[in-house]
């Protein structure tokens, strides 16, 4: 009885939501909110379907998120359609470096002098917290390949970086706990952890992604072979990037994502300024997508749109899973709370995150409404819960555990509602705005070689 009334509970989420998706666009409602409310209804809190501990639970927990998290990071580099010299990369780049350095900082501050956490666990819930994840709110994400608005290609390149570039403070984090082996002065932390696995992830993913996807194509072009399943070239990738940055004990997280852009830095080299859209769209809708797929100047147009398409399948359902067990896991935790760190929620999100924007965008001519929403849509999400259960089967203190948890859920609960209720009125009015798009779409292929 109770496989069938999963059954019937996840048939009816997928219909439901595939039938109101264009009303829900309308509203200021987010489709995790929607999936948030129900994991509390089918949780202990509910029908009590489903309990799950995040302590005993946490190394299923850990594969789930991560495996949401990857899956997320290659659409996110899929979508990023800009020549790594072009200025657009700036935003970015300060963002999951500038900002993430001065939110993990602050929030260090506040878990030492306002809840009672010694350096090392401040500083675990620091860089669990850092990451952003716009995937929860799509109204903020890039609209088309050569969307050239420096909110959403911020935002979607902050939260592709930033996944990967934070894991070095998850691992200060343990090491100060005593969880992981810093080294003296922390020099096996720095050329490690940092330096090593953050370059040898980029690289291996950069190459991986640049070797494919030159193979694919030219089999295409010259040979008419390897035709179709761009899905399993999809998730080929994924995991061949992650596994062997993993074998090298690099970062996989941002193997991945590097996988992704170079695949789009392949299209962008050929294509220039014209969209992958544009480029398929008179023979995809002629049912000719074979012939598309192996043209010399449509093929790697084909095969990135094909890849996205997919992965951005893949990615919806990752969120539909993880925001549901976010809604199932929330009971069991909130005990775990106390009323006096409730505080720590507005701050994150009315001081720190903005406080950390303004700062990292010191210098970059960028209109105040830019500055604003950059600062606000700060999401956290799945890459907060795979940080949160990577520390937990690491060996973090079961009853520190529970205290981070508890943190970090409720964050993240109150991110998807007060994000979720004010992302498509603000992005709605700001899309209406002169300031929406400032960067010229024609310089797409700029730097381009």
């Amino acid at each position: 009885m109770v496989v069938t009334l999963w059954y019937l509970i996840i048939g009816g989420i997928l219909v439901i939501m595939a039938l109101a998706t264009t009303l829900l666009k309308r509203l200021p409602v987010s489709t995790s909110m929607i999936y948030l409310l129900i994991g509390l209804g089918i949780g202990p809190l509910g029908l009590g379907l489903l309990t799950i501990d995040p302590i005993a639970d946490a190394k299923l927990l850990e594969h789930l998120s991560e495996i949401a998290v990857i899956i997320s990071l290659f659409t996110a580099g899929l979508k990023l359609r800009g020549n790594l010299r072009d200025p657009i990369w700036r935003v970015p780049l300060r963002l999951a470096s500038v900002a993430m350095l001065i939110t993990i900082a602050l929030i260090m501050l506040a878990g030492m002098f306002g809840l009672g956490l010694s350096l090392g666990a401040a500083v675990l819930l620091g860089a669990i917290l850092a990451p952003t994840d716009p995937v929860l709110a799509s109204e903020v994400q890039i609209d088309h390949p050569t969307d050239r608005d420096q909110v959403r290609f911020g935002l979607t390149g902050e939260a592709g970086l930033n996944d990967g570039t934070v894991f070095p403070f998850v691992m200060l984090g343990l090491g100060l706990l005593g969880l992981h082996e810093l080294g003296e002065f922390g020099w096996r932390w720095l050329t490690l952890d940092v330096f090593w696995k953050i370059g040898g992830g980029l690289l291996i993913g950069w190459f991986l992604g640049q070797g494919i996807g030159w193979v694919v194509l030219h089999l295409r072009r010259e040979h008419r072979t390897a035709v179709g399943l761009d899905d399993f070239l999809a998730l080929g990738l994924i995991a061949l990037s992650y596994g062997v940055a993993h074998l090298v004990d690099a970062y996989g997280f941002l193997a991945v994502f590097a996988a992704g852009l170079a695949l789009r830095n392949i299209e962008l080299r050929e294509n220039g300024a014209m969209s992958d859209e544009a480029a398929v769209q008179v023979d995809a809708m002629m049912g000719e997508e074979e012939h598309a797929a192996t043209d010399h100047k449509q093929a790697s147009a084909y095969m990135t749109k094909a890849m996205l398409d997919f992965n951005e399948q893949l990615e919806r359902i990752g969120e539909v899973a993880m925001v549901l067990l976010v809604g199932i896991l929330l009971p069991s935790v909130w005990a775990e709370v106390p009323v006096a760190a409730l505080w720590f929620i507005p701050l994150l999100f009315l001081v720190v995150r903005p406080l950390a924007v303004q700062a990292s965008l010191i210098g970059r001519p960028m209109p105040g409404i830019q500055r604003f929403l950059i600062g606000w849509l700060g999401l956290r999400g799945i890459g907060s819960i795979y940080y949160l259960m990577y520390a937990i089967t690491h060996g973090l203190d079961p009853a520190l555990g529970r205290t981070l948890t508890g943190l970090v859920l409720v964050t993240i609960a109150a991110s998807i509602v007060v994000h979720g209720i004010s992302v498509t009125p603000l992005m709605r009015n700001y899309r209406q705005s002169p300031t929406a798009d400032a960067a010229p779409r024609s310089r797409a292929g700029a730097g381009t070689g």
